[in-house]
């Protein structure tokens, strides 16, 4: 797990020592992500910078890396951020194929050899997670690539003077001024942040920076823009409903087999793996496999002072029921508003999930004693395991009106009274799947944008996002619709930029084992009745981790890492903190500050609950006094941690 800068001059403005240095300087801002080691190579076309997380082959597989062929020994360098988990096994195949020998002992070589080899093929064999950069020397192309889940992030941004790709914005930020970037912000970007809580891929809130979108892969070439290419397109197959009752068994041994085949393969480290427990099925399931590989398996979880926001009982008897050594992280309220500038200059995008916060907190706890943890992220999605997922069964008679008569039922929805039982019921009904869901987060409806947002365009709307994802899946169930929905907005926009974001900022490596190309293909098989039933989520894995997984939270809700901010947000520390940010504030360009201090005071009042609007505001405002305004400037130490664990 590392932190990777590359840039690309244009043809007719070579490589300087002016240029090396200002590219290690941008390197070093992400030295959070690698702090083990730092490295930096340079030709007259090309810049690669790096920050090493030492995981596998410690000793050796030093980066930037040099690799080629017989006939061309010095042809690649490349820049890795990631980790291989199958590399043992393709180093096998391409020294049986190809006789290639490999002068080190880790996964890093393994990319290059199978590029080589393979061309971009070599991607579908990679089972990781990555995001990396292969400069061919000979043809002077950089080539850059993405896992299919998009689990590592890779920004790209091309100038007047040439085009920069890097783990983190801030880097490629630092790089405006010798590439000639735009650095305005983008406000459709601004506008589907605010609905979604988070920034839809491949946009960032600065226009002359977007991202590699997951599953994709680009070719750089000196003069000319990325040429981007989708090489992976995640699809549920269509299973017909009513699978035989005998098939049923056999789906849950084919989970339980590759789960216990994807830890194995996760486990592969030469430093010390933990994982964390929120108490959940998810990440109990990957405790409880992982143990089995780490006797002395240390589990981590986060909770708050506050009763009824915390796992922390349930995970401690889920740790002990599996054999773990258990650290849990309370986190105060003033720890929680103290941290925030720090979390938002991590996190590069802001990303209005209060979650991220405990994850930072039991990330920093973590590092004191490992270097890498599992987590149970991408279960929800490839097995069905929110309860939104329920709602096509609720529905389901709406399906058979006639289209103007659904219309008709909406409409009697208008007059009742917020809050009255049924009239939900009755908008959603009368919608499409297309019209209604747009993934796991909706945090303003168009009507709130257009008070809050002095630059609200009706025609930057969620189906920007969303529809072009539906096409993909006509003709599937709504479930796996939903699901294929998910997998390219909340799991990449929120669940995976925190977990990388905040685990990275602690110089710790966070692996998901449920996020396993094999993995999802036993998923992507299963019929609807096997994920979702009217009672519970996730039907086919919780059959299947029966005899894993404590019987205590086996069936039990996953919370997560639940966060008070509606009470907060109502008195104390969190209040005071967000009255003077609001103050503070120079986004009247973008945000209505008047607007918002209705909202503040209605919520603080018990009128409305507008926490999910007011945070997603509010984390807006603290990135933009962070990084444009530079009124504000959190405290980064340098990263000293042991190397060894």
């Amino acid at each position: 797990m590392c932190g990777l800068l590359a840039l690309v001059c244009d043809p007719d403005r070579s490589v300087t020592s002016e240029i090396v240095e200002t590219v290690a300087g941008a390197s070093h801002l992400m030295r959070h992500r690698g702090p083990d080691e730092p490295g930096t190579w340079s030709d007259d076309r090309a810049v690669l910078g790096f920050n090493r997380l030492s995981i596998i082959d410690i000793a050796h597989s030093h980066q930037p890396l040099r690799w080629g062929p017989p006939e061309a020994p010095q042809r690649y360098m490349l820049v890795f951020n990631g980790e291989i988990y199958n590399y043992l096994e393709l180093r096998e195949q391409l020294s049986s194929e190809f006789d290639v020998v490999f002068a080190t002992e880790g996964d890093s070589e393994t990319i290059v050899a199978a590029y080589h080899h393979w061309g971009p093929a070599a991607l579908t064999r990679l089972r990781g997670m990555f995001a990396f950069a292969i400069w061919d020397t000979e043809t002077a192309e950089l080539f850059c690539a993405r896992d299919p889940f998009g689990i590592k992030p890779l920004f790209m941004a091309t100038g007047p003077s040439g085009t920069a790709v890097g783990s983190e914005k801030k880097c490629l930020l630092e790089l405006a001024g010798p590439l000639g970037l735009d650095t305005a912000i983008d406000e459709r970007a601004l506008q589907h942040y605010t609905v979604l809580q988070y920034v839809p891929e491949p946009e960032t809130l600065h226009r002359g920076v977007r991202r590699l979108e997951s599953g994709c892969y680009a070719r750089v070439r000196p003069g000319a823009a990325p040429e981007v290419t989708r090489y992976f397109v995640p699809r549920f197959a269509a299973v017909p409903f009513g699978a035989r009752k005998e098939d049923a068994q056999a789906r849950y041994d084919e989970i339980t087999a590759v789960l216990e085949d994807s830890v194995a393969k996760h486990m592969r480290a030469d430093v010390t793996v933990g994982a964390f427990l929120s108490g959940g099925i998810d990440s109990t399931a990957i405790a409880a496999l992982a143990i089995r590989h780490n006797p002395n398996l240390i589990t981590f979880t986060a909770g708050f002072e506050r009763e009824g926001f915390s796992e922390v009982d349930v995970a401690v008897a889920s740790a002990e029921a599996i054999g773990a050594r258990h650290v849990t992280r309370v986190v105060s309220p003033g720890e929680f508003v103290e941290a925030l500038p720090q979390i938002v200059w991590y996190l590069d995008e802001p990303v209005a999930d209060p979650a991220l916060v405990p994850l930072f907190f039991i990330a920093r706890e973590a590092r004191k004693h490992v270097k890498v943890v599992l987590s149970g992220e991408g279960a929800d999605e490839l097995f069905g395991g929110y309860t939104i997922y329920r709602e096509p069964l609720s529905l389901k008679p709406f399906d058979f009106l006639p289209k103007g008569l659904r219309r008709s039922v909406g409409k009697l929805s208008g007059p009742l009274p917020e809050g009255m039982r049924g009239k939900s019921l009755l908008h959603r009904g009368s919608l499409t799947l297309e019209e209604r869901y747009y993934g796991n987060a909706r945090s303003f409806s168009d009507a709130q944008l257009r008070a809050v947002l002095p630059g609200f365009r009706e025609q930057w709307v969620h189906t920007d996002v969303t529809a072009p994802i539906y096409a993909e899946s006509q003709g599937w169930d709504p479930v796996a619709r939903m699901q294929h929905i998910d997998l390219f907005t909340w799991l990449r926009g929120d669940i995976l930029v925190k977990a990388d974001k905040m685990t990275m900022a602690n110089s710790l490596e966070l692996r998901v084992p449920f996020l396993d190309p094999e993995v999802f293909a036993v998923a992507a098989r299963l019929p609807l009745e096997q994920k979702i039933t009217r009672t519970t989520t996730k039907y086919a894995l919780r059959r299947a981790l029966e005899p894993i997984v404590p019987a205590h939270v086996l069936n039990r809700a996953k919370l997560g890492f639940p966060v008070p901010i509606r009470h907060w947000l109502r008195a104390g520390e969190l209040l005071e903190w967000s009255q003077q940010l609001i103050e503070a504030s120079q986004t009247d360009e973008f945000i209505d500050r008047a607007a918002v201090r209705r909202m503040l005071d209605e919520h603080r009042t018990g009128v409305s609950d507008h926490s999910r609007r007011l945070w997603t505001v509010l984390i807006f405002m603290l990135w933009h006094a962070i990084v444009v305004e530079r009124s504000i400037t959190p405290q980064i130490s340098e990263p000293t941690y042991p190397v060894e664990l």
